[in-house]
């Protein structure tokens, strides 16, 4: 407990000094505690320190733990490459999905929401790619594609487009990658304004995407700790 609550003290003073500096409201990032791999017992002694989001990247670990903290006020995302089979199990907790990248999944998920009777909030992630146009390989649909999946997202009864979401490319300089993502974001909103947030910046550029427009960080590490290294068939996403 002593050094969770130091290290989230840490990370909400970063988000605050990073709002400020882009002349931002602190108030206006929420922090997305990254709890894939940690027990359920650090996600209830966030949510005593009050935190309240906390994110997963594999289904069976998000329904588990949820299970397991069921008592407390806590609100899931999800943050990992999501298949269609596992979507009505999300769907039905009531979980925020952040990687929307391809039409197939949008649809699953649509239906759960309807079947669940609310919609899914969901962002569509982007593949925001690399210097030199590669793709990350971090799952996310190509910008060129993201119009027409949010339009999609926005259509769907058993939908809430929330925004987009992406990962900066690893080994460079976030800064460009976060600005192609906020002008993306911005073409978005003038079609669907209720698109605002923008989930986007971990442990090591959230200061980058909190400059570009960030509403959501998603922080693992700097939280919690170096994760032990994933055995063999772990589905971990960079999304720390």
């Amino acid at each position: 407990m002593p050094g969770l609550e130091e290290n989230v003290r840490a990370v909400r003073a970063r988000i605050d000094a990073a709002a400020r500096d882009a002349g931002r409201d602190p108030a206006s990032v929420a922090l997305l505690a990254v709890s894939k791999t940690w027990p359920a017992a650090d996600v209830a002694a966030l949510a005593a320190l009050g935190q309240r989001d906390f994110g997963e990247n594999r289904a069976q670990e998000l329904l588990t733990k949820a299970a397991e903290v069921g008592g407390l006020d806590v609100r899931w995302h999800f943050v990992g490459q999501l298949q269609r089979n596992k979507a009505a199990a999300v769907a039905r907790l009531g979980a925020v999905v952040h990687t929307v990248d391809r039409e197939s999944l949008a649809r699953a998920l649509d239906r759960a929401g309807e079947q669940a009777g609310r919609p899914v909030d969901v962002f569509v992630q982007v593949d925001l790619g690399g210097a030199a146009g590669e793709l990350a390989a971090r799952g996310g649909a190509v910008p060129a594609d993201v119009p027409a999946l949010a339009d999609l997202v926005a259509a769907s009864s058993g939908l809430r487009l929330r925004g987009l979401m992406a990962v900066a490319p690893r080994g460079e300089d976030p800064h460009p990658a976060f600005d192609r993502l906020a002008a993306l974001a911005a073409r978005v909103r003038s079609d669907h304004p209720e698109a605002v947030e923008l989930s986007a910046g971990m442990s090591g550029d959230l200061e980058a995407a909190i400059a570009a427009g960030a509403t959501v960080v998603r922080v693992g590490t700097a939280i919690f700790g170096d994760r032990p290294l994933p055995c063999d068939g772990d589905q971990i996403s960079p999304a720390t």
